[in-house]
């Protein structure tokens, strides 16, 4: 899910949902709505499965990035498992929350012997999410809790929120991430070692082609829902290969310079 500036006068931004659909033998298919423009997000997976000839019998695994209205699309797609939450949008977090740790001040013996625990459980917190460990991350965040106190009261040199205060809106913010997304966490360590994709990376690749280059980067255009909407069916029908084909022309599929992979959804 991203967002591109709206010329609608009842809103800023236009809430965008893209997607792609990967089978073996490197079968894919990209999809993308606007939110809210009538375009049916539901038929156009079940369109895109069908394209990479999905059957009966045919496994699927959804991912998603913790968005809290995909749930019902994907059932009316006929994707009944419970999506699994995408690992790269969930190392954000703590990658954010290590680079906040690391800006603590440690100027004083306590400051950084509490700097130091900060620093292990954080790096702790990563290794659990990725091992599947949501339960364990709590045990993570209270030690961070139970050593914050010591950076009370602290500034930046520049008159900005003080690093601990930063931190600690990040491990909220992490905490309750967690407390809502915590059924969506698998053991991301075992599918990695199984061959199993984790997360959606090609998924922002196709995302970046789709919108952000185009609508969103760099860019000072402002879109109507239904002309934004219009042209992502275009660029999805043209980096399918299917654009025209209703008129018994079929273009060729643009390049795609991401690795294919033998998952499903």
């Amino acid at each position: 899910m991203i967002f591109i500036r709206s010329c609608e006068n009842d809103e800023r931004h236009l809430e965008v949902r893209i997607g792609n659909v990967e089978a073996g033998a490197g079968r894919r298919q990209v999809f993308g709505a606007v939110a809210k423009a009538g375009t049916d997000l539901g038929a156009l997976i079940r369109r895109s499965l069908d394209a990479v000839e999905r059957t009966e019998g045919t496994t699927l695994t959804a991912f998603a990035d913790g968005c809290p209205g995909l749930r019902p699309i994907l059932l009316d797609a006929g994707i009944v498992g419970l999506p699994i939450l995408d690992w790269f949008h969930l190392a954000m977090r703590p990658q954010h929350l290590t680079q906040t740790a690391g800006s603590l001040s440690a100027d004083d013996p306590e400051r950084a012997a509490a700097k130091a625990v900060i620093v292990k459980e954080v790096d702790r917190l990563r290794w659990r999410l990725w091992n599947g460990k949501a339960k364990n991350a709590q045990i993570s965040i209270d030690r961070i809790r139970a050593v914050m106190h010591h950076f009370r009261g602290g500034r930046d040199g520049r008159r900005s929120p003080a690093p601990s205060r930063k931190l600690w809106t990040a491990l909220r913010a992490l905490n309750d991430y967690l407390t809502g997304q915590s059924g969506r966490l698998v053991n991301y360590a075992e599918r990695h070692r199984a061959g199993s994709r984790v997360g959606t990376a090609l998924t922002e690749g196709t995302a970046n082609f789709l919108v952000n280059r185009r609508m969103n980067k760099s860019q000072q255009m402002r879109w109507s829902r239904r002309g934004a909407d219009l042209l992502l069916q275009v660029r999805c029908a043209v980096h399918n290969g299917t654009f025209g084909s209703d008129f018994g022309q079929r273009s060729h599929a643009i390049n795609d310079p991401y690795p294919q992979a033998a998952t499903a959804a």
